[in-house]
């Protein structure tokens, strides 16, 4: 199969999907709250393929609203609140995908319902919320507890994984992670550009600072600079639109993030979403005789993480110099390897279970919380809730060095909780 056909096939099969999945008896009754954009990408496409998981009840503010939608997707039931939907007991498991300073909030609710919950990221607004949230009472390590997810769907993907196996994560030097979304896909009046509902570009592209975390499989020492570019009154002023950072890392290594929700398509073209990454130099052979060493620097990079699923690459680059012991300026000799990889199936890494080439992180996503849910092993790759945590850690960081106010924090709190 050609890769023009099958980018074609595989794009195709992704919006066009082979017929959904039977149900089974014990699926999982999953409810959404807010009849948000994301929500048919995020879980509804990937729950037609999984027979596990049933799409059965929706809530919004506006009741007329929820019902179009309901109707669109062939979803059962229509809630007037987002509590009445915790309500019933029939659902077994929620997706939350509302506005940033509501996920603290409706998460602990759906969690005292004893509710199952795929929250979108950020998860929280700032790590006083992340560490009250995934280190509620609620939340064991019994069998009976809810799961609690933060949906960085992006880990799921056989992609990501492939990326990792190229690292060699005690030696990498230097790592860049950009997200740049263009400006006619959010106005300047969009949600995610209000303060009070813990808005901003680097929460919403939080993909960044995750990024750099799994690459370094450790967190960030220290913030080294931030700098954001933020609207001007009448616009809210407490929130950035664009932002670039670098950080220190355990191992002595560096850190970029670059990201915008008001790219322009130019600077979108040139570099939408990649991951980066440079290893310290190596000595990989050394010739005794002759007096010479051979060093390799290795470059990987990952072209499109967010949207791995229609199209990604992962680029491998091994720069050799065979050089005189001592005097690195003498160089006998240089050379390049390149080789691009891909991985669409958990098979492409290696690793056992169904899946199929269209598949899409979210699906890939769905199957590990049905998984975790239902006490099977799955493929491993998780978000625990301590990731989160320093997850929401690093963001904080980012926003005091940017010499900006944290996200508000909700006052909202479990009685559980206080007392």
């Amino acid at each position: 199969m050609s890769s023009v056909f099958g980018f074609l096939q595989r794009n195709w099969n992704i919006f066009s999907p082979p017929g959904a999945a039977p149900k089974a008896k014990d699926a999982l009754r999953f409810g959404i709250l807010g009849a948000a954009k994301i929500a048919p990408m995020a879980l509804i496409a990937p729950a037609a393929l999984h027979p596990e998981v049933i799409i059965a009840a929706v809530a919004a503010r506006d009741r007329k609203k929820a019902e179009a939608f309901a109707k669109k997707h062939s979803i059962e039931k229509v809630f007037d609140t987002y509590q009445d939907l915790l309500n019933d007991p029939t659902i077994d498991a929620v997706y939350i995908p509302l506005p940033n300073g509501l996920h603290f909030e409706w998460a602990l609710k759906a969690l005292a319902a004893k509710k199952h919950v795929l929250l979108e990221k950020p998860s929280v607004s700032n790590l006083t919320e992340g560490q009250l949230l995934f280190h509620s009472p609620l939340l064991t390590n019994s069998p009976s507890s809810p799961v609690l997810l933060e949906a960085f769907h992006y880990r799921f993907h056989p992609s990501w994984i492939l990326f990792l196996q190229q690292l060699d994560q005690p030696n990498i030097a230097h790592a860049t992670a950009t997200m740049q979304i263009p400006s006619v896909i959010f106005t300047k009046d969009d949600i995610r550009f209000k303060y009070n509902l813990s808005g901003g570009a680097m929460m919403d592209t939080a993909y960044t600072m995750s990024v750099l975390r799994g690459i370094f499989g450790a967190e960030a020492v220290a913030a080294e600079e931030v700098s954001v570019k933020k609207f001007e009154a009448p616009l809210d002023t407490l929130v950035d639109y664009a932002y670039s950072g670098k950080w220190k890392f355990p191992n002595g290594g560096t850190g970029e993030m670059v990201g915008s929700l008001q790219a322009g398509m130019g600077t979108v073209w040139k570099k939408f979403c990649v991951a980066e990454v440079v290893h310290k130099e190596q000595v990989v052979d050394t010739n005794t005789e002759k007096g010479e060493e051979t060093v390799k620097v290795r470059k990987v990079a990952l072209v499109n993480f967010i949207a791995a699923g229609a199209y990604h690459r992962v680029d491998v680059v091994d720069e050799f110099v065979t050089r005189k012991v001592g005097d690195k300026g003498k160089v006998v000799k240089k050379w390049v390897e390149k080789e691009t990889k891909k991985a669409y199936t958990l098979k492409d890494v290696g690793i056992e279970g169904e899946s199929k080439e269209f598949w899409l992180s979210y699906k890939y996503q769905l199957d590990a919380l049905v998984d975790r849910i239902k006490g099977r092993e799955g493929t491993g790759v998780w978000v625990s809730g301590e990731d989160s945590v320093n997850q929401a850690r690093m963001v904080d960081m980012a926003y005091e060095k940017a010499g900006m106010p944290l996200r508000p924090t909700s006052e909202y709190r479990l009685e559980v909780e206080r007392g």
